[in-house]
């Protein structure tokens, strides 16, 4: 859309937003309200660019009686370039699912229980940035390892409020997904040999349930007895749920809950995610075929990182970046790699508005 429409849009906001007859539907309300939210930073920055403007025809006309002012011209023209490429980001189309709640799966892969503790490592990083940004986490469904890592493990990452354009969960942490290499000496080594190993990281954002509708006929449950750490009723009933979503093939599967039917909303919450994402992958490869001329400089694709203990090294070979703070990186400070990967997208975003 054009400046000029969200502009419009805006105040056409301000106006339903004031009437109190709006808010007598409290899901109309919170709707409009998360627009609104969204259209905030644009109309701010707009705002301050066009004072800006008033601010240097001001000073320049003081020039010529004080050259102090002409000074403060300059300082006023630096800002309004800062400005106008921070309007010309924010009008970047963004992803739809840019205010989105995020579903992280870390699965360990083949090195035993070395992928295990390294899945671990991954969670406990992703943990660590999430309390650092102030989103709430919870861990839906687990899998520990024998030596405290992770066979596999379903957590969900929540914004609080509406996020400003690209300070979300999805936006920050949605190319994590793929495979996710290290390079290390195990504590299972004995002989101090490097090995590598790997965890896969899949990350879909969470779908409410009138976003995706799933029909009780295309489900087949399974029910079992848990297994592994969670509590006295683990291995003692059958409260385990296996959900099988039958056109997609799609499974499912959480046992951390005590009961049956918690662990049933549980597996429906991750389905509804999987098929989501689904969705929107179809129709960005329908989007795609009809741009044959798109490369997207960031993607979900395999080995997507490597994190190099001897040389203290994390590389991203999508967009090339690489760095020696690695145990930083592993204690949650992950916004250096993250912010590459995201400056990365808004670049090919930019190129594909002009284009």
């Amino acid at each position: 859309m054009k400046l000029d429409d969200l502009l419009g849009e805006y105040y056409e906001l301000e106006q339903q937003l004031a009437d109190p007859a709006v808010h007598a539907d409290q899901g109309q309300a919170r709707r409009l309200g998360k627009r609104y939210s969204q259209l905030t930073p644009i109309v701010s920055a707009y705002r301050q660019l066009n004072q800006v403007e008033s601010d240097i025809e001001a000073a320049q006309e003081l020039a010529a009686e004080d050259p102090a002012f002409a000074e403060e011209a300059k300082e006023l023209t630096a800002e309004k370039e800062r400005l106008t490429e921070r309007l010309r980001v924010l009008l970047v189309p963004r992803d739809p699912a840019d205010d989105k709640d995020l579903i992280m799966e870390v699965k360990a892969g083949e090195g035993g229980e070395e992928s295990a503790l390294f899945a671990g490592d991954l969670v406990r990083m992703y943990l660590r940035y999430a309390e650092r940004q102030g989103w709430k986490t919870e861990v839906i469904d687990a899998t520990p390892s024998e030596l405290g890592g992770y066979k596999d493990i379903t957590i969900s990452f929540k914004n609080r409020g509406t996020p400003e354009p690209g300070q979300g969960v999805w936006p920050q942490l949605k190319f994590e997904g793929g495979v996710h290499r290290v390079q290390r000496v195990p504590v299972t080594e004995s002989q101090g040999r490097i090995h590598t190993s790997a965890a896969g990281v899949l990350v879909v954002p969470e779908a409410e349930e009138v976003e995706v509708e799933i029909n009780d006929n295309d489900l087949r449950i399974d029910v079992y007895r848990s297994s592994g750490p969670g509590g006295q009723s683990v291995n003692t009933t059958d409260s385990a749920v296996r959900i099988t979503h039958l056109p997609s093939g799609i499974v499912v599967s959480c046992q951390n809950e005590k009961s049956q039917l918690q662990n049933k909303e549980q597996a429906l919450r991750i389905l509804r995610a999987r098929l989501y994402a689904e969705a929107e992958a179809a129709a960005e490869a329908e989007a795609a075929a009809e741009r044959k001329s798109q490369v997207r400089t960031v993607d979900r694709s395999e080995r997507i990182r490597t994190y190099n203990f001897p040389e203290n090294r994390i590389s991203d070979h999508r967009i090339g970046y690489k760095a020696y703070n690695l145990d930083q990186v592993l204690n949650g400070e992950l916004g250096g790699v993250l912010q590459a990967l995201m400056d990365a997208d808004t670049k090919e975003r930019l190129e594909q508005a002009q284009s």
